[in-house]
Parts: structure tokens; C-alpha cells; sequence
């Protein structure tokens, strides 16, 4: 992909593509915070931020290496000053940025994301673990950029808010963490900056949830991630509305399954094939995953999660579907 600028924000931030990096320039002053190792933290002298995709070389390269030294090297490879500059890193590709502009009246919020949530997507609170395989982890990296003038505190709120919305985005699409049986709220290397405009006259001292401003955040954010997971990663509505897609949150080894089968197997999964997609059965499906959840997180007796389990699956006209269902119901039910 050729340097080019490709996106220009209300108040002339330019939006570059870098080699391997997407680099935004800013034309005002800017405040804000980030999480990056490069001027990590809450700085009033941002002049710039990058999100940078790291090949197999570098990552080889990182084993051995400060990643703040990394981060440097490659500001100097930019000519951008290090010291007024924040950046992410990430193996998702910058071909697959996504940017969401949200407005309203003289307030604008953009959203620019990249994100890889196949192997690394974990919940808030599941056994800590760092994975890796083969090199290949997923990141959702997000840069926000306000033209109203926050105050720390108010950036941390709407930190906060970018938070929660990457959570209600994983959730709209369903994905499962890599570690629990739970739908994941994010993955173990996600990185977030945050800027406001120091010029502008416009003091906003709000940016929760029942805030104008948190809603343009939440709106963007959750718009750009969903958009950066189907360029990235091709999960989107339609890729997740599957019964087998729904049951893999519940992992179960199938060979077990199909071991005890008494039936024509290549004619099972000739008709399994066929009916995974069927809306009536991605919807009995989930009823009955949503049953098992419930008595995971003991909001339901057993007993009760069964016997509705077992009569949400007599609904299944599908045999193999039917038969997948009960599967997982006699498993971590009965």
C-alpha cells in the first residue's frame, strides 16, 4: 500500500498510511491519554499518534528488545519526534483500518480501529493467560480524536465509555473468549488513545453514557470495531448467525460425538451442513446456550435448565442439529 493521505478530520488532523503504519498528524493541540509504551499516560503535548503493524521480523526482533526503544526506532524511521508522539502496535493489517465518524450539532468524534480476535478475544476475569501461536495474537487497537477540549478527568471518562462500547461491540457479534465459556469483552493486548482539542472553545465536561458526547463515543467505537473484525478477521452478523459458530462457545470434543453415532455420518453432516444456517434453528440454538449460561452463573436451578432445554430442542426439526443439541445439553446440564 502507497504513503497517502487518506482521511482528513473537521479540524484538519491528517490520516496517513506509512508503510506498514497509520499515522495521524494533528493540526491543533491536542491532550489526551493512552496506553501505549511509547508517552504512555495522560500528556497535554501530543502532536501525533501511529498504530503500527508488527511483521514476524520485528515481532523476532521485539524478543530481544525494549518495546519502547522499538517504538522510538521507528518514530525516528517516520522523522516524527518521539517525544511528542504515542503509538500502538498490532499484527492486524493497516489495509484493514476501519474509521467511524460520528457528529452532532459542533461535536465530532472519529474512531480508528484495527482488530484480531481469533485467538486471543478473552472476558474480563477469566484464568490469566498470555497466548501466542505461531507468532499470530489478536489486538483491538483503537485511536479516538475529539475536536471539543476535555480535561483529564473527562478523558478518563470517556476512556471508560470507548471501554465498555468494545465490549457491547464483541457481544453484537457474538465472539467467544479463548479461555472461559463466556462471550469475550476484549483481548489480552488491546490498546486505546484518547485525544481532545485544546483550541477549541468548546469545554465539555461529560462523556459518560448518558452524555451527548459518550454516545457519539460508543456509537463510533462500536461501528469501526465491528467494521475492522469483518475486514480482519471475516466474522460479521451474518458469519455468526450458525449453529455450530453458537455451540463452539461451549467446546466440546466432537470426535467423542461422532464416535457413537448409528447413523449414515457423510449423510449427517451432508443435512447439518444445510440446516446450521437455518434462522429457526440458530435461534433454538441460542435459547438453549443461553440456558446453560444461566446455570453456569447459577441464576437457574439445574433442574429447571434441563427440562426447558430438552423442550426448546423437541422444537428442532432438524435430527442432526437436534442431535448436536442434546449433545450439549446431557453434557454441561444433566
Amino acid at each position: 500500500m502507497k504513503d497517502r493521505l487518506f482521511f482528513q478530520s473537521s479540524v484538519n488532523d491528517e490520516i496517513y498510511y506509512l508503510k506498514d503504519t497509520i499515522f495521524v498528524k494533528f493540526n491543533v493541540k491536542r491532550n489526551g491519554i493512552s496506553t501505549s509504551k511509547l508517552n504512555g499516560g495522560f500528556s497535554n503535548n501530543f502532536k501525533s499518534v501511529f498504530n503500527h503493524h508488527l511483521s514476524q521480523e520485528n515481532i523476532d526482533y521485539l524478543e530481544n528488545h525494549d518495546v519502547s526503544d522499538y517504538m522510538i526506532q521507528h518514530c525516528e524511521s517516520l522523522n516524527i519526534d518521539s517525544n511528542y508522539s504515542t503509538g500502538l502496535t498490532t499484527l492486524a493489517r493497516m489495509k484493514n483500518v476501519s474509521i467511524a465518524t460520528k457528529s452532532f450539532k459542533n461535536i465530532e468524534v472519529v474512531a480508528l480501529t484495527t482488530a484480531g480476535v481469533r485467538t486471543n478475544a478473552v472476558r474480563a476475569g477469566d484464568p490469566a493467560a498470555y497466548y501466542e501461536e505461531n507468532g499470530r495474537f489478536g489486538t483491538i487497537n483503537t485511536i479516538i480524536l475529539i475536536n471539543a477540549h476535555l480535561e483529564y478527568e473527562t478523558l478518563l471518562e470517556a476512556f471508560m465509555t470507548a471501554t465498555e462500547a468494545k465490549t457491547v461491540a464483541l457481544n453484537d457479534l457474538k465472539i467467544p473468549s479463548q479461555y472461559s465459556n463466556g462471550y469475550a469483552t476484549g483481548t489480552g493486548t488491546d490498546g486505546l488513545c484518547i485525544f481532545s482539542n485544546l483550541e477549541s472553545g468548546n469545554n465539555l465536561t461529560n462523556a459518560g453514557k448518558h452524555s451527548k458526547l459518550g454516545e457519539l463515543i460508543a456509537s463510533a467505537v462500536c461501528e469501526s470495531i465491528k467494521k475492522a473484525v469483518k475486514k480482519q478477521v471475516w466474522i460479521s452478523e451474518k458469519s455468526q448467525s450458525n449453529v455450530l459458530v453458537r455451540l463452539n462457545r461451549y467446546t466440546l470434543d466432537i470426535n467423542e460425538f461422532y464416535d457413537n453415532m448409528d447413523c449414515d455420518k457423510e449423510e449427517f453432516v451432508r443435512i447439518l451442513q444445510k440446516d446450521m444456517k437455518k434462522q429457526d434453528n440458530v435461534a433454538i440454538t441460542t435459547s438453549i446456550l443461553n440456558l446453560i449460561d444461566e446455570f453456569e452463573n447459577n441464576l437457574i436451578e439445574k433442574e429447571d435448565a434441563f427440562n426447558l432445554a430438552c423442550l426448546i430442542k423437541e422444537n428442532c426439526e432438524s435430527y442432526p442439529v437436534r442431535s448436536l443439541l442434546e449433545y450439549w445439553i446431557n453434557y454441561f446440564i444433566n
